[in-house]
């Protein structure tokens, strides 16, 4: 186990999830926006919002997990099997969805009811959407392997894995 996971810097997370929030706003928007019969310029405000939310709840939550999957397995983050990714992936949703709830039904006016089955749909098209985009973001932006170098770990030096 590694005491000190290699996680990726607070520019290349900000990066991720700018890129993650900005893509799923353009191809999740038009869907909501017809499916819920919620105007377009009312669901562009709403997903913005929510977009805030889950970016805010994405670098809390994917720093928190990379972090303690790095002390678990020695692993980073883009070495992620894929069995794992999908547990990643519905635990990011299910916490968004305790948080975004409350504001559908807020903004939209909808019952609880009809504001869930919305959020559920728009939480079953962002895990996917988050699976597939975080794959390929970790294969566009891998975290650098020569992290004993670049942190001094003069262990991992010594075993030659470095």
């Amino acid at each position: 186990m590694s005491s000190k996971p290699k996680l990726r810097s607070f520019g290349d997370r900000l990066r991720q999830i700018a890129m993650f929030e900005i893509g799923g706003l353009l191809l999740i928007t038009p869907p909501f926006a017809w499916a819920s019969g919620v105007p377009i310029a009312e669901s562009i405000g709403l997903l913005a919002l929510l977009a805030l939310v889950a970016a805010i709840w994405n670098g809390c939550y994917n720093t928190s997990f990379d972090w303690v999957e790095g002390r678990l397995t020695g692993r980073t983050a883009d070495r992620r099997p894929f069995r794992l990714r999908c547990i990643h992936a519905v635990g990011f949703e299910a916490g968004l969805f305790t948080m975004t709830l409350p504001i559908i039904v807020w903004w939209t006016g909808m019952g609880w009811i009809e504001a869930a089955v919305a959020d559920i749909l728009l939480a079953i098209t962002y895990t996917v959407y988050a699976l597939l985009f975080n794959l390929g973001y970790d294969r566009l932006f891998p975290i650098p392997q020569d992290a004993a170098r670049a942190t001094g770990d003069a262990a991992v030096l010594e075993r030659g894995h470095g």
